[in-house]
């Protein structure tokens, strides 16, 4: 036998085949983590302000500020599409810049693309300013003043510095108006809501009561309801108070081609020097806007601001799928396997709970919204809702059903990984429990259900991997694009299964095809996906490291 055949003979090719097969794979994970790392995260580093002097097709000079965001090169080919077509030298490749330009209440379009023919005298001016608004994006220009009830009290090198101070002042206010409309002004509507519903109800259940209970009750919900209204009557006018204090002050901004543009401080965050800024001073503006990204609200139709609902709708959805989908899983596993009777109609079982695993996921969508809202939730609200109707609380899509229409699609996954780990148990371990005088149930319950365990939460993990990255059916039966309010907060029940949610998945779907600016929100869907990524990989480490210890307390009581 020859060297060559004796070398596959040993087996070791296969070994290097599968360790470098490994290798590659590995570092594709690697690299596509840290493309969307560079991509997403490098959105909020503060980039440099670049000043240039265009020149059109026209021959007009055009002066342009704004950020680099991207650069390609175009072939003479793609040249032709361009004001420079029959210009190309031969096969000469041309290079352009997109500059985001912002301004988007003045040039209606954030970005612009230039070609570096065009470009003619660039400059980096430390006097730049770059406006992060509320609304329409972000500002790009110079300081020109500020006023106060239309007067001008600040003007030339001290404006910025006076600027930068009012918005740090306005910022406090502006977050204590946003804690009064979403948490005390959001307080005050339940209640009144809650008092609405009581009332109806007692006009549902008038004949099965006295009459002087009636009179009673209603009279303290109307005192209830005359509260929150004077309640809410006083948060009002501090509102509105905060209101009129914030549209006291505004800025005005010139373009690079000289075109003025005043604002109500009110509708800005922050104003920064990008290139005066330091790197240090980079670095804290960085992490402010990372906290903003992952603790914030959306806005701008989610293409600015923050993505925690998302976050937190993501992971209560998951929790809820994990304490449902897994005792169900467990419960039909062990069935199937310890007490079901072993033949060609068990075989159609299995293969059945085999193939709906390959059941596309939008299927179980449609069979959540039919059964599960439809008729469920239906049925739900006409037994303990009447008073509500015609307005659904249980029969519209919501978080429960999301939770249960994901238990249904990860139950597969439980059970036969759980099935998997009760086969390799061996007989003969039952069978020595027994001859001990234990019962089956005995058994099964101290003996091998805990040798088990590492099974059943690696069917978890693989359930918890899938069921994050869903969307498809979660569009069907609870995830809105933006949700009111989070399905947790201090109102009683607390947790409020029938409220929609936002997702991550959904979020990243929306941002990157549904937005009305889609160059602008690129960036957040590489940020959005990896936090998607990071959530995952957190809740599958958390039930690897349970598995861990569960398969080292099994051995140590073994020893």
């Amino acid at each position: 036998m020859s060297n060559t055949r004796k070398w596959f003979a040993s087996g070791d090719p296969w070994i290097w085949m599968i360790g470098g097969a490994l290798t590659v794979s590995l570092l594709m994970v690697i690299g596509l983590i840290g493309l969307i790392a560079v991509r997403g995260f490098g959105h909020f580093w503060p980039a440099e302000l670049i000043e240039t002097k265009v020149r059109t097709a026209s021959g007009e000079i055009e002066i342009v500020l704004g950020e680099i965001t991207d650069t390609e090169t175009l072939t003479p080919l793609q040249l032709q599409d361009t004001d420079l077509a029959g210009q190309a030298d031969g096969d000469a490749l041309t290079s352009r810049a997109q500059f985001k330009v912002g301004n988007r209440d003045v040039f209606s379009s954030d970005f612009r693309w230039i070609l570096e023919p065009r470009r003619i005298e660039t400059r980096v001016p430390d006097d730049a300013i770059m406006l992060e608004r509320r609304e329409y994006g972000n500002f790009y220009g110079y300081l020109v003043n500020i006023k106060r009830d239309g007067e001008v009290i600040a003007r030339g090198d001290n404006a910025f510095d006076e600027l930068k101070a009012m918005l740090e002042k306005n910022r406090a206010q502006v977050d204590e108006l946003e804690h009064i409309d979403r948490y005390e002004i959001g307080a005050i509507n339940y209640r009144l809501e809650q008092a609405r519903l009581d009332e109806r109800g007692l006009e549902f259940n008038r004949d099965k009561i006295s009459a002087r209970e009636y009179q009673q009750r209603m009279a303290e919900i109307e005192a209830e309801r005359e509260t929150a209204r004077a309640q809410y009557k006083e948060l009002r006018e501090q509102r509105d108070a905060l209101m009129r204090e914030l549209n006291r002050a505004s800025v005005t901004m010139r373009t690079a081609d000289g075109r003025e543009k005043e604002m109500k401080l009110s509708n800005l965050i922050r104003a920064t020097r990008n290139n005066a800024m330091s790197v240090f001073e980079k670095t804290g503006y960085y992490l402010v806007k990372f906290k903003e990204f992952v603790l914030g609200y959306p806005r701008e139709a989610n293409t600015e601001g923050g993505i925690m609902p998302a976050i937190f709708g993501t992971i209560t959805m998951v929790l809820l799928m994990s304490i449902v989908v897994t005792p169900f899983g467990v419960i039909a596993a062990i069935y199937l396997r310890e007490y079901a009777r072993q033949g060609t109609f068990l075989r159609i079982v299995r293969i059945s709970v085999y193939n709906l695993a390959g059941v596309p996921s939008i299927v179980f969508g449609v069979f959540g919204l039919g059964f599960f809202v439809y008729t469920m939730g239906g049925s739900i609200d006409a037994l303990f809702y009447p008073e509500r109707a015609p307005q659904p609380v249980f029969g519209t899509p919501g978080l429960l059903w999301a939770s249960l229409t994901l238990a249904l699609l990860t139950l597969p996954v439980v059970i036969v990984a759980t099935e998997e780990g009760l086969t390799r148990i061996p007989r003969a371990v039952r069978e020595g429990s027994l001859a001990l005088g234990a019962t089956k149930a005995e058994t099964l319950r101290r003996i091998v259900l805990p040798m088990a365990a590492p099974a059943m939460m690696t069917g978890l993990i693989l359930a918890v991997a899938r069921a994050a990255g869903e969307v498809a059916p979660l569009m069907l039966v609870g995830v809105v694009k933006l949700a009111p309010a989070l399905p947790i907060d201090g109102e009683f029940p607390f947790l409020h299964l029938e409220r929609k949610i936002m997702h991550l998945g959904f979020h990243i779907y929306d941002v990157g095809f549904q937005s009305p600016n889609v160059e602008a929100a690129r960036p957040l869907v590489y940020a959005t996906s990896l936090m998607l990524l990071f959530i995952i990989i957190s809740l599958n480490l958390t039930a690897i490291s349970i598995r861990n210890r569960l398969r080292e307390r099994f051995r140590a009581d073994s020893d």
